[in-house]
């Protein structure tokens, strides 16, 4: 107990001398010893890689789980060390709406098989989803938390280690620079000059030492850097396979909803004798509904086994023509198709035996075929 209290009060002492030394330097009345510039370098890295790391931490977690609720509830269970739940992703929910809105309001009608295809196509796009999310939270937020939480919390430890060997040696530096202006008053202050002058190579002695390990450790942020860099890689390799699957996802889902496109909308050109479009009026033109285009199915204007028309015996048929907005820049991609430019006017007709995807366009002495999902017909 005598021991613990002698303890007690040197720790109380060595504190409060620390204390001391540190506030005389904030109002200017001691010295300080100033690290080198190359080390001075290292802390301010070290800084720099500590704060962007956690922005770059949060600000992941926030794009593979925008709901700030149920991030509270990952940081939990993961400090519970406990396994977190399996979450179904927007894209899922979404999809099994779709499907039960789909069972119940007929599933063989055309919306109805439109919102079983969109479903699946949902639920492929949450899946793709879930798996990029498990990727990147392994490959790259598991190695930036283990940086905040061990490299930088070790080499924050050494840090305070080393003011505290700076302050006492600043601080023995004081004592010794009174012991030896007193001596050069009385003779009396030769012994507290020797013991201020050991106090102070002790002190030396463990400063350099501790600037030597916190400098060690300051520079193994450029190995943080090099992991941290390979993290990056893969995290951005995950999300370009995340957003090709996607891409394919939807591109099926965009064909499999062009080529339905006519049984389900027949007012879409055909190549019959009666116009199945309403016939043309003066009334002011209304417009159907715009889709971003599809990749046009490019098997041409005959059906296989039947020769190609050519364009420049083409001539408009009975049932008359149509005017149409060009909603995005297309380029023709060969002789046969019209280049086209958004928001130009242009006139379309279908004939016999062309692809439903497309119609034949006209402006001016030009002629060619246009895909429809790059139209918005006029009536």
């Amino acid at each position: 107990m005598d021991f613990n209290m002698k303890k007690l009060a040197s720790d109380a002492g060595i504190f409060f001398t620390r204390a001391v030394q540190f506030t005389e330097e904030k109002f200017g009345q001691a010295e300080k010893t100033e690290l080198d510039a190359h080390f001075e370098n290292l802390l301010a890295r070290a800084d720099s890689t500590k704060n962007w790391t956690e922005k770059i931490l949060r600000q992941t977690e926030v794009l593979l789980q925008p709901n700030p609720s149920a991030r509270v509830e990952e940081f939990l269970y993961e400090k519970l060390d406990r396994k977190v739940p399996s979450r179904v992703t927007n894209g899922e929910l979404l999809a099994q709406y779709m499907a039960e809105a789909a069972s119940e309001l007929g599933p063989t009608t055309p919306y109805g098989k439109t919102l079983t295809k969109v479903a699946e196509a949902e639920k492929r796009l949450g899946a793709a989803e879930r798996d990029f999310i498990h990727t990147a939270s392994i490959n790259f937020l598991t190695p930036l938390r283990n940086f905040l939480e061990g490299d930088w919390k070790t080499i924050s430890k050494e840090r305070r280690l080393l003011q505290n060997r700076r302050l006492d040696l600043d601080a023995c530096k004081a004592r010794l620079k009174k012991a030896k202006a007193a001596e050069a008053k009385a003779t009396l202050w030769n012994d507290e000059v020797d013991k201020s002058e050991q106090e102070l190579r002790v002190a030396q002695t463990e400063f350099d030492r501790q600037a030597e390990v916190t400098r060690l450790l300051l520079e193994g942020i450029s190995s943080t850097h090099v992991n941290h860099l390979r993290c990056l890689h893969e995290f951005v390799e995950s999300q370009t396979t995340y957003y090709a699957q996607c891409y394919r996802h939807m591109l099926d889902l965009q064909k499999q909803l062009g080529s339905s496109q006519g049984a389900i909308f027949p007012g879409t050109f055909v190549g019959t004798t009666e116009p199945a479009s309403p016939p043309l009026s003066s009334t002011s033109p209304t417009t159907t509904a715009a889709t971003m285009p599809v990749e046009p199915s490019m098997t041409g204007l005959a059906p296989p086994g039947e020769t190609a028309l050519c364009l420049e015996e083409v001539a408009p048929p009975a049932s008359g023509t149509r005017k149409a907005r060009v909603l995005y820049d297309y380029e023709a991609a060969d002789s046969s198709e019209l280049a086209l430019l958004a928001d130009e006017l242009i006139t379309v007709y279908s004939l016999p035996g062309m692809d439903p995807d497309w119609l034949i366009g006209e402006r001016g002495n030009k002629k060619g075929r246009v895909p429809v999902t790059y139209l918005e017909l006029l009536s």
